[in-house]
């Protein structure tokens, strides 16, 4: 079937023809290049879905088991993809099952267009069946979001739903369309791009003295120190940055949300920073006299105590987004506008150094910590498997090829910290909001987003049984998604706060899972589970390597905590090693 896109238009002249406002919403979804739609069908969204099953051959939707399993698809294939995400879902609790994945997606910056339907407009406020006040319950956690009475707007409106989304710092848009505005027909005259809103600046104008400042500051600099977040990856400016820290011979750590950016083994690359980072970044922030923030938000979890963090240091922070200047770490030098329109700039007028000295105390952290963390993280002596001794494996067996998708807890943390990273877009995790069950739906969307790599869902015994139904999504599309569960039988970051904090009192965090290979067979989806170290590397090589999905069940040491940690309430400079 021609979609009536294809009818209507021509390059040099658009006719006007009936369309529904359903058939409108999936114009316009295939004008913005949309592949890919996770959804769930429902009363409200119904016109919508029977539209559908006339554009299968241009939309691929993928039927997930729960509004929440849709969205955080449509945030890994939007992660892995750097496109808009699209999530569909109905009224009343098919919408509130989204605001998770909204706000998890707002805290992050990922670019999401999401579609509800809603109740008849005359039935609004009536308390009817499956009504909710969506936009008012979505506003806190969305960029923007409008509910549509009338067709003749849905052109208009999802393409300011998709400009806003996708531009200056991407986050999620949620429109709301009532069923009779599905049901309406009207006169389509074509679907028109947005490229302009009025009182929307996604981009802040870029003022060139700032980037002066910030040069003459960097040269000047003794022990200067870059700080790198998601911003870098959002901008897609990764060659813009590694030119500029390969000029400046600048040290450079990163945030969880922005690994990747350049390779794990990059010369200038010293670690993660942050709560379980590594321990030469977060001490040496309270020695850097030069520190410059690109396209990071300072995250109390980066950060530990403001009122102890960096005060000895002048701040140039690079940002695209002007809320964020000044309102955790004070300035000394804003630069406003995309970094991939700044970092070229301040890498033209900053001098060609090597901070050999300064970069070398670097390094000698990272040999204490090696010493008395990370040798026995990723190569223990002890009987009983650790996480991070399953990561260096899969290191070793991918290359650092693979796109890794971690839930949220300690095996999140082992993850960022250890996974080799030789590609952009390869760590997707919830990273601000810290949602578990994120994994296994989000790394079904992040293979979507990038069909041709490894595709590796990293959870926890806790966080997978928030989302498990989602393997049925898997075995229905046949998913090519590796599923590893680190399996230490407690909510493993809730009990080491417990043990550091709280004097051993376990509360509720021992948790009891199912038989987790009969559950992946009940899905057809083939697994095993290995206990010991000379299983563990042929399970990890059969996992990555047969043709499909594959779960793996690891169960690794029960009491095992995650160090280097920057306790609640200390600064970054009091990090612990053990």
């Amino acid at each position: 079937m021609e979609t009536a896109q294809q009818e209507a238009t021509t390059a040099d002249q658009k006719t006007s023809i009936e369309l529904t406002g359903s058939q409108a919403v999936l114009e316009a979804l295939i004008a913005e290049g949309t592949e890919t739609v996770f959804g769930y069908p429902g009363g409200a969204i119904m016109p919508i879905y029977d539209a559908l099953y006339d554009y299968t051959e241009k939309l691929n939707h993928i039927l997930v088991r729960h509004e929440q399993g849709g969205i955080h698809a449509a945030q890994g294939f939007a992660r892995t993809s750097g496109r808009v995400g699209v999530v569909f879902a109905t009224s009343g609790p098919g919408a509130t099952n989204l605001i998770t994945g909204l706000a998890d997606a707002q805290i992050d910056s990922t670019p999401l267009v999401c579609i509800t339907g809603q109740v008849f407009a005359h039935l609004l406020g009536t308390d009817a069946f499956q009504e909710t006040d969506v936009i008012n319950i979505t506003t806190p956690v969305t960029k923007w979001n409008y509910q549509v009475t009338d067709a003749n707007e849905i052109p208009e409106v999802l393409a300011k739903a998709f400009y806003i989304a996708k531009t200056g710092r991407p986050g999620p848009v949620l429109i709301d369309i009532t069923k009779n505005a599905q049901l309406q027909k009207f006169e389509y005259k074509g679907y028109n791009f947005c490229n302009h809103i009025r009182s929307y600046r996604p981009k802040p104008i870029v003022r060139k003295e700032y980037i002066e400042e910030a040069a003459k500051l960097i040269n000047e600099a003794k022990k200067p120190f870059v700080l790198w977040g998601q911003g870098v990856i959002l901008g897609s400016a990764e060659k813009e940055f590694a030119a500029f820290i390969e000029k400046s011979g600048i040290p450079s750590a990163w945030t969880i949300l922005g690994a990747g950016a350049i390779p794990s083994d990059h010369p200038l690359n010293v670690g993660m920073l942050g709560m379980h980072g590594n321990y030469g970044p977060n001490v040496l922030t309270n020695e850097c006299d030069v520190l410059i923030a690109i396209g990071m938000r300072f995250d109390d979890r980066v950060t530990g105590r403001l009122d102890k963090y960096a005060k000895q240091a002048k701040v140039i922070h690079l940002d695209i987004d002007p809320a964020e200047i000044d309102k955790n770490v004070q300035t000394t030098v804003p630069v406003w506008g995309d970094c991939k329109e700044t970092l070229p700039l301040l890498t033209e007028l900053v001098q060609s150094k090597q901070h050999t000295e300064w970069l070398a105390k670097f390094n000698e952290f990272t040999r204490q910590e090696v010493e008395q963390v990370i040798k026995d993280e990723l190569f223990p002596t002890s009987e009983e498997l650790t996480m991070g001794e399953v990561i260096q494996q899969i290191n070793e067996i991918t290359g650092g090829e693979a796109v890794i998708v971690t839930d949220v807890g300690q095996h999140q943390m082992v993850a960022c910290r250890y996974a080799k990273l030789n590609k952009t877009r390869s760590n997707v995790t919830s990273g601000g909001l810290g949602t578990m069950g994120f994994s296994l739906p989000a790394a079904i969307g992040a293979k979507f987003g990038a069909p041709d790599r490894p595709v590796i869902a990293v959870i926890g015994d806790g966080g997978v049984q928030m989302t498990i139904q989602e393997l049925g999504t898997i075995m229905q599309f046949d998913v090519d998604v590796k599923i590893l569960i680190l399996n230490n039988q407690f909510l493993g970051m809730v009990r080491q706060w417990q043990q550091l904090f709280h004097d051993r009192r376990y509360s509720f965090v021992n948790i009891t899972s199912p038989d987790y290979v009969k559950v992946a067979e009940g899905y057809r989806i083939p697994g095993t589970s290995v206990s010991k170290r000379e299983d563990l590397r042929p399970a990890l090589e059969r996992m990555l390597n047969v043709k499909g999905s594959f779960l793996l069940e690891v169960m690794v040491t029960k009491e095992n905590n995650v160090f280097p940690m920057v306790p609640q309430g200390c600064s970054v400079s009091e990090i612990r090693l053990k």
